[in-house]
This record gives C-alpha cells, structure tokens and sequence, in this order.
C-alpha cells in the first residue's frame, strides 16, 4: 500500500509500505520494485554464483598522520583491465572496517552478489572504511560528545587520502556519476553530510536509519551540537545535487526514533530533492539494512 500514486516522479514523496512490494515508475526512466522485506532468494548463497572477494588493505591518512584500515569487496571475475564504479558504505557508532560488511544476518556479500548476478545492480568495488576517525589510538568511541567528535573527521579522511588510495589502488571511475556513498545508523547521517558537502563527488546518496547531529539534536544518549544549521541543508546555489538522495527507516527503530524522518521533513522544507520510505515493523537492524541495501542498490550508477 503506497500513499501515492503509481507514476510519475517519486521526488519528495513519502513512501510508506504495508505491503510485500510495489512497482512504480521512476522519474529515472525505468522499473523499480520497492520491498519492505527482502526477497530471500537474494541473500542466500546459491549453487551457480560467483560471488565476491574481501581485501583487508591499509592507507596512509595525510588526515590523522598514521595507517588506516580498509576493507575492499571486488566484484566476482575483477579484471583490472576494466573500470567499475565505487561505492562506500558506512557502518553505525563503535563499528570498523568490517561491521558493516559482516553485519548480523544482512549477508553482504551474498546479497550484493546476487544482485549483480541477477543485473539488479551493476558491478562495481564496494568500500567499507572505519568512520573513527583520530590521531590518538587510545581513544575509543563512546556515548559522549568528546567521544564521538572523530566521526565528523570522516569527510577529511575520506576525500583527502581514502578516495585517492582507491583510485590508485583499484580499476574503478573518479567521476561523481561513478560514485555513490551510503550508511546506517551514524554511517548514514556522515553519508547524508558527506552527499551534503561534497555532491561534486557523489551522484549518489543513501542512509538507513541516519542518526541526529547534522543539525543540533538531542536524543537519548547525548545532546549532539550538529554539524551544520537547519537552512545550510540545502543543494540550492550549489553546482550539483544528487541524482538520488535517499532516506528510509523501520517504523519500530528504538534506536534513532523519528531522527530519519526529521531528515525527510527538513529536506522537504527547504526544497531538497529525495526520497523517503518507511520499513513497516523494522527494527535498528538487518531486516532494515537489507530492505535499504536492495532498493538502494538497484538506483545507483
């Protein structure tokens, strides 16, 4: 069941779904099938399909002067011969380079390989970095506003040596139609910040479950100062705006509330261009990560 209708262009509609799925015209010109829950065929590993391959690899980073981890899923059969879009996926607070891509129950690896296998989405080199960003390897993250001040380091990290490590380490594009940022939970409020700042760097942005503090928020762990205020979350002046901007969260997140869907009505307000769908029952967990994942995957590139 959709609050809207079935053609035309989805921009600033609210999607809400009640039921298995739904089709709808894309305003990008082709068939998109929305789920709430995931097909299971798409993240179980299958007889027949090749799936991809994990390198654990450091870079230097310029930002915090020191070695930093990185996790790189290759598409099956990579060949450096060709180039492949890229796409970084952020992981939530007290989470690395391998949260996210071994998170509970979501089956990355199967997913996305399946998702290509299946021409749901291109193939491209999937990125899993550490969002903490610090000079201090004693400091660990934490619910305290000192504490959790190397995440909005990111950004630095990310464009200034990660990016250019990927570039020089992998076959993939650096145009920004090549690509795409995404994240859950913490790692989807720095990805909605980083499609903010830098959209001459990605045509494509996706959060799950995006926790408070682009804008000053309180929730129930910590008052968060925010990293921009309310009229600065705005694509209006700017040379570039997303192609896809997308935000979504399950209706029971204890988690993050109704933070995500304050992102939604602030980017309605001040004329954002976006899309935003509700997971009927899902939690701060995997069933929303997954729904995210296969309907986010199959828009971008």
């Amino acid at each position: 069941v959709f609050d809207m209708p079935l053609s035309g262009p989805i921009y600033n509609r609210h999607i809400k779904m009640t039921g298995d799925y739904g089709v709808f015209h894309e305003s990008m010109a082709h068939m998109v099938s929305w789920r709430p829950r995931v097909p299971e065929h798409i993240y179980e590993a299958k007889e027949g399909v090749a799936y991809g391959t994990v390198e654990v690899r450091t870079y230097f980073s310029t930002t915090v002067n020191m070695e930093r981890k990185v996790s790189v899923l290759l598409p099956a059969g990579y060949d450096k011969n060709v180039k492949y879009p890229v796409l970084y996926l952020q992981h939530g607070i007290f989470g690395d380079e391998s949260t996210l891509l071994y998170h509970e129950n979501v089956n990355m690896i199967e997913l996305i390989g399946n998702m290509m296998a299946e021409g749901l989405m291109k193939e491209a080199v999937v990125v899993f970095p550490s969002m903490y960003v610090t000079s201090d390897p004693e400091m660990k993250p934490a619910f305290h506003a000192d504490a959790v001040k190397p995440y909005d380091n990111f950004i630095f990290d990310l464009t200034a040596d990660l990016m250019p490590f990927i570039r020089e380490n992998y076959s993939v594009y650096d145009d920004r139609m090549h690509q795409a940022i995404g994240g859950f939970s913490l790692g989807g409020r720095q990805t909605l910040y980083v499609g903010l700042m830098r959209p001459d760097l990605f045509a494509y942005v996706g959060a799950v479950a995006p926790a408070p503090g682009i804008v000053p928020a309180k929730d129930w762990a910590l008052e968060h100062p925010g990293q921009m205020k309310p009229e600065e979350v705005t694509f209006s002046g700017k040379e570039y705006k997303p192609e896809v901007l997308l935000v979504c969260c399950g209706t029971k997140d204890g988690s993050v509330g109704k933070f995500p869907e304050e992102y939604h009505n602030l980017f309605e307000q001040n004329g954002v261009e976006h899309r935003w769908y509700e997971i009927t029952d899902a939690e701060h967990n995997y069933v929303a990560i997954r729904s995210f994942l296969y309907n986010y995957l199959q828009v971008i590139f």
